[in-house]
């Protein structure tokens, strides 16, 4: 069944593809011989941020994977494609992507818990690419989140949770990404860790990022969202403007309790 559309956000010209950044086309994917997407497709246009809803297993994590070229536990992507400025990345792998601009925050975080703030966020900026604009990129994440300055020598182990998570999309934003993904970025937070956090991402999209984010915290994300899909065993069910989403029926009863 393909996904309930709702009218899109105008981009302006009359054209939906017009400025688009990221697409997704119809991607299919699988670990071993286990299907996990089947025929999901999304966009993200340049400089918004781009919302994935969907319930533990509904396939996001996948998806981004498949984004970002991470094919550990065995993911083959099997049909499909992923364009990016026009490019089509579905094939290239993790090292080939990451220098296009493209930047992911897995669930989870993955810092190196026994080096510091500073040490983990220059860890952001190894590629060849980055190291060039290290002290800018560096600058410019101290600038953003205020506290990782505060924290600079502190040991990445020793900080909070929602500072820890600050710094995993710190380490991201030393890339200097063109496109941001980041998977379940609120969970575990106290709310106003997560407040602080969207309020980062409005920042970020403001400096002109695309910011592709799976979450759960549906009322908040979705208050944000320029696009927004609904991804359920695999498949996008939804698809529209945050706004509209925030009041469909469906969204508000499975996503929102009401």
């Amino acid at each position: 069944m393909s996904a309930q559309a709702l009218p899109q956000r105008s981009t302006g010209s009359g054209d939906p593809r017009a400025g688009v950044l990221l697409e997704i086309k119809r991607i299919q994917a699988q670990y071993r011989e286990v299907p996990v997407l089947w025929d999901a497709s999304l966009m993200g246009g340049r400089g918004e941020i781009v919302a994935l809803l969907g319930a533990n297993g509904a396939g996001k994590t996948t998806l981004m994977r498949a984004v970002t070229g991470l094919r550990e536990g065995f993911l083959d992507v099997t049909g499909g494609d992923v364009t990016f400025q026009g490019q089509s990345i579905a094939h290239l792998d993790a090292s080939q992507i990451v220098k296009l601009g493209i930047a992911h925050v897995p669930e989870g975080r993955h810092l190196f818990p026994g080096l510091t703030t500073l040490e983990n966020l220059l860890v952001g900026s190894v590629a060849r690419l980055a190291r060039g604009q290290r002290r800018e990129a560096l600058e410019r994440v101290f600038e953003l989140m205020p506290r990782l300055f505060e924290r600079r020598h502190q040991l990445a182990g020793t900080m909070s949770g929602g500072e820890q998570q600050m710094l995993a999309i710190g380490r991201a934003l030393m890339q200097n990404p063109t496109l941001l993904l980041l998977d379940e970025p609120s969970q575990g937070l106290a709310p106003r860790m997560v407040a602080a956090l969207f309020e980062i991402m409005v920042k970020v999209r403001q400096a002109g990022v695309t910011v592709l984010i799976a979450e759960q915290n549906a009322h908040q994300v979705l208050s944000l969202a320029d696009r927004a899909y609904v991804l359920e065993h695999g498949r996008i069910t939804l698809e529209g403007a945050g706004s509209q989403l925030l009041e469909h029926p469906t969204v508000r009863r499975a996503y929102l309790g009401l």
